[in-house]
């Protein structure tokens, strides 16, 4: 997470940029593209959220922790507890994000969880979603 100050005439205003992770190409320069502001704090929330314990070297504590709710059966406490796990760890490791909400629903025909994260940014008014579908893949 990279934090760029500029300084407009009145006020400073902080932007954030990060790495595309789907590497892609910008057209022009050939460079891999980045991601910025919204668009970067979205990717951050993400990339926490599907974090495993020791994922992260030398910070085996950043743990996103619904993955190991995926295994069990699909209960209204199962969604609970993954409801609890993504606010826990958005409200530890993303310093940027104002959560407001976390919707958890089951899908059992494609034995997962659709997670709708719903959150502001830091000195951001407009409301955000952050929708990711939850499922085993070992």
């Amino acid at each position: 997470m990279a934090v760029i100050y500029t300084k407009g005439l009145s006020s400073h205003t902080r932007s954030w940029a990060d790495l595309d992770l789907d590497f892609t190409r910008h057209p022009v320069t050939k460079d891999i593209t980045k991601k910025t502001n919204v668009e970067a704090v979205k990717r951050a929330v993400r990339n926490i959220i599907l974090t495993n314990q020791y994922d992260k070297p030398f910070h085996p504590e950043i743990d996103g922790g619904v993955t190991r709710h995926l295994f069990g059966l699909s209960t209204a406490h199962t969604k609970h507890d993954i409801a609890m796990a993504i606010e826990t760890c958005l409200k530890n490791y993303e310093p940027r994000v104002i959560l407001n909400d976390v919707s958890v629903t089951g899908d059992l025909d494609k034995n997962g969880f659709h997670v709708s994260i719903f959150f502001r940014v830091i000195n951001s008014p407009e409301p955000i979603e952050v929708g990711l579908f939850l499922e085993r893949v070992r």
